[in-house]
């Protein structure tokens, strides 16, 4: 008898050793890995230690001796990667907790000029990826490669190339950001997007640029020189004027859509950029999370009353007109070629706001792009891991514990991806209404 108890106690001391710090198990959740091939699995469980996904799978498979410091159950929930905006400024707590309130665990983040500058000591905060641009002027490429230097040294992780890159700098400054580990976006000029995508530029950004390569080239190296003019009189938008006027089955716009598709770059379409100048837009600040965002922070925000800009008739016509043509004819051309998409909602320029401005752009992409709800949780999520590599976007052993689990199912509605129960950002466990509070 004392022998079997000393083998009892041996036994569960065994047991108790293994349990590792900072251990998690979420148990009972319907699991789902967005992709090209949607992983569904009923009845989960999740094993995380520390910052990172250990293992995944069927509950009933779990191992038996696999045991962890704190368990959680999910049952009747749903567990999916936290989503990803991937064009987004981080300037203070309140867009951190806004960001995280939506369900966002990670940013790549812009800052700078309209944006104003980077916040880097929020916490909590979601996992941040910090962007910079090389070729905004004309520049030698020593000057380049400095350029590159320095920002991967500053702990920059991703590369803007843009407009007064030539096609031969463009592929040193590729070759070089790869060499580095750093990801590519183009938002380019001098150098075509068939060219990019050729050298193999990871994505591009904002529809309105990454058409360029539709309109004649006069036009678009006449915008390269001038990019960022709001004059309606400016080369960029004569460019714009001229998008207005495509119509489906535009020629110069199918290749460019069957270039797209053929190529392995992503678009980040960011039509959240002009959505309060469609008319039936909602009001942003009606959301629960605006009320711990200031306007005064936000570039050219929404009144407050009407959700809409207070410009002229004028400008309003024009850019009404553009994103009309994004919505109806661009997008879904790209898309119907078969285009691969990342999410991105541009914040916080032109009224666009952390966190809610992604829900917006998501919803843009299935209503207005045509993607299905499988194909807009993928650019939410996993696209981000196929475009860049990071271990991102998506529930895989070796990947950051950043999690959502969700009381409705987001395949049904993407409306039930702000059903958020509990967020986790590398395995910490966040309550929304914990990040309702003002600072």
């Amino acid at each position: 008898m004392k022998k079997a108890l000393f083998l009892v106690l041996i036994s569960l001391v065994s047991c108790t050793s293994e349990i590792k710090k900072d251990s998690l198990l979420i148990e009972g959740a319907t699991l789902i890995n967005p992709s090209s091939i949607t992983e569904i699995i009923e009845n989960s469980y999740v094993y995380i230690e520390g910052k990172t996904i250990i293992s995944y799978g069927f509950l009933t498979e779990k191992p038996s001796n696999l045991i962890a410091e704190k368990n959680i159950s999910a049952k009747g929930k749903y567990l999916i990667p936290g989503i990803i905006d991937g064009f987004a400024t981080l300037n203070n707590q309140a867009y951190a907790n806004a960001y995280l309130y939506k369900g966002i665990t990670s940013i790549i983040e812009v800052d700078g000029y309209r944006r104003g500058p980077y916040y880097p000591n929020a916490n909590p905060s979601p996992q941040v990826y910090r962007l910079e641009g090389v070729g905004e002027e004309p520049a030698t490429d020593k000057e380049l490669i400095t350029r590159i230097d320095s920002l991967y040294n500053a702990n920059y992780r991703v590369l803007l190339m843009m407009y007064a890159l030539t096609p031969d700098q463009t592929k040193l400054v590729y070759n070089y950001a790869k060499k580095k580990g750093m990801a590519t976006i183009g938002e380019m000029g001098m150098t075509t997007y068939k060219e990019g995508m050729e050298i193999g530029i990871d994505a591009f950004v904002h529809t309105t640029r990454y058409s360029l390569d539709v309109a004649p080239r006069p036009m678009a190296q006449a915008v390269a020189h001038e990019p960022f003019s709001n004059d309606l009189e400016s080369p960029k938008w004569k460019y714009y004027t001229y998008l207005t006027q495509l119509k489906k089955g535009d020629s110069l716009l199918e290749v460019h859509a069957k270039n797209l598709a053929a190529s392995n770059s992503y678009i980040m379409p960011t039509m959240s950029l002009s959505y309060l100048d469609l008319p039936d837009s909602k009001n942003p600040w009606l959301d629960p999370v605006a009320k711990i965002l200031d306007s005064k922070d936000i570039n050219r925000a929404a009144d407050k009353i009407t959700g809409k800009h207070s410009i002229d008739s004028l400008e309003q016509a024009a850019y009404t007109n553009l994103i009309t043509t994004e919505t109806t004819v661009i997008e879904p051309t790209y898309y119907k070629a078969g285009a691969k998409y990342l999410s991105g909602s541009a914040t916080d320029v032109w009224g666009t706001m952390p966190g809610i401005s992604l829900h917006t752009e998501l919803m843009l992409l299935h209503t207005k792009a045509g993607l299905t709800n499988e194909e807009v949780l993928a650019a939410t999520t996993s696209n981000f891991n196929k475009a860049f590599g990071w271990k991102i976007g998506s529930i895989q052993p070796g990947f950051e514990a950043d999690l959502l689990i969700l009381n409705k199912n987001p395949l049904e509605d993407l409306k039930n991806l702000n059903s958020i129960d509990r967020i986790f950002i590398d395995g910490e466990e966040l309550f929304p209404s914990e990040l309702l509070k003002k600072e």
